[in-house]
């Protein structure tokens, strides 16, 4: 693939041609050393970028702040790859880990079947791991070459930065919960859940397919479920783990990660079953519930109270903050550094915001002494690839 890229990159020396390729195979708007960055890749990193913000609640200012910057931030990734490529950083084994991580938490055997998981959501799993890879590749480069002489605060910082952002640091009261599901009719209940996502992935224009309801569970069936959640309550009062019983035994969708829910806020669980958890400890395990599904069996994994947490609890969260705000100004400088000494070229109308002004454009030799666009000692000339 590089030496695809390389000659692609030598090809367009004159600039029409370069955009007669461009044509032919994608738009081209960035050259870094060898490799290319395209308007596929801004969209995308484009749409990524709107998600997360969305996601984070950021307003409209820091949204066009980081519009700005995503051709830059590109271009800073494909420099801190390319020095991690001639420092040899190998990260192979931590994204096997990583991987391997994920694998145990979604209950799958094996890595095949983590790609076939990836491959059912449309998601390439071999770019998957690639992203995986590029990630922890400039992670470690910041770290190696930056990273080590960045203080994450002394004690005094820290409790000065407790002091200043206690409206940040406070967090609502929430539950982390893990169900055990006993239904009354398993099957059923697996056939709406096939059901449901067929319908949301078969929408018809701005309304959903609605899949018909389970059938209603007999008294018999009904019973029998609740006959199962006793004995389940029993093992658990007995020391069984729920995590493994939950794989062995619940019905429910989470049983492959041990009947894990996640965290829940007042206000989102029905009353019942909020007024129920909200008033157990982490560590608690219910007594079975009937519910609409069947039998349910929850544990509250952790508890978090409401208001801001003590200063020991959020220390770690606190050096993050100082540590993320001390780099910034040493990785710009750093980054700043790399494209000088790297070769960049950007297509007229796209803006690098982080272009330093004593960076050079690909160098092309001329003159006797020379042979195929390597540069050696003789006459050089400036030219720039778009």
């Amino acid at each position: 693939m590089k030496s695809k890229l390389f000659l692609i990159f030598a090809l367009c020396g004159v600039t029409s041609l370069c955009f007669a390729v461009d044509q032919v195979v994608e738009e081209i708007i960035a050259r870094v050393n060898d490799a290319i960055i395209t308007r596929s890749d801004l969209q995308h990193e484009k749409e990524q970028l709107l998600q997360n913000d969305q996601q984070e609640g950021a307003d409209s200012a820091r949204v066009s702040e980081d519009e700005k910057n995503l051709l830059r931030d590109l271009i800073d990734q494909r420099l801190l790859l390319d020095k991690a490529n001639e420092l040899g950083v190998n990260v192979d084994n931590e994204v096997i880990r990583q991987l391997d991580d994920m694998r145990k938490k979604m209950g799958l055997g094996s890595m095949e079947e983590l790609e076939k998981a990836a491959e059912q959501q449309g998601i390439s799993f071999a770019d998957y791991k690639q992203n995986i890879k590029e990630k922890l590749l400039t992670q470690a480069i910041i770290e190696h070459e930056v990273g080590q002489k960045v203080s994450t605060g002394t004690p005094e910082e820290i409790k000065q930065f407790y002091d200043a952002h206690q409206k940040e640091l406070t967090r609502e009261e929430q539950v982390r919960l893990s169900e055990i599901l006993i239904s009354p009719n398993p099957e059923a209940l697996r056939q709406a859940e096939q059901q449901a996502e067929q319908a949301a992935q078969n929408k018809k224009g701005d309304q959903q397919v609605q899949p018909p309801p389970p059938p209603e569970p007999t008294q018999e069936e009904i019973a029998a479920a609740e006959k199962k959640a006793q004995t389940v309550e029993a093992e658990l009062k007995g020391g069984a783990k729920f995590d493994e019983l939950a794989k062995k035994v619940s019905d429910g969708p989470t049983a492959k990660n041990g009947g894990d829910l996640g965290y829940f806020k007042r206000g989102v669980l029905a009353k019942e079953l909020e007024d129920k958890t909200f008033a157990m400890k982490a560590g608690d395990i219910s007594e079975p519930i009937l519910t609409k599904q069947g039998y349910v069996i929850l544990k509250v994994s952790e508890h978090v109270k409401g208001g801001v947490p003590p200063l020991k609890d959020v220390e770690p969260q606190i050096k993050d903050a100082i540590y993320t705000k001390n780099i910034q100004p040493l990785l710009r400088e750093y980054l700043t550094k790399l494209r000088e000494e790297a070769y960049i070229d950007i297509k007229p109308g796209y803006i690098d915001s982080g272009a330093s002004p004593n960076e050079t454009k690909p160098v092309i030799a001329t003159g006797p002494g020379t042979k195929g666009g390597s540069a050696k000692p003789g006459k050089k000339k400036k030219l720039g690839i778009f």
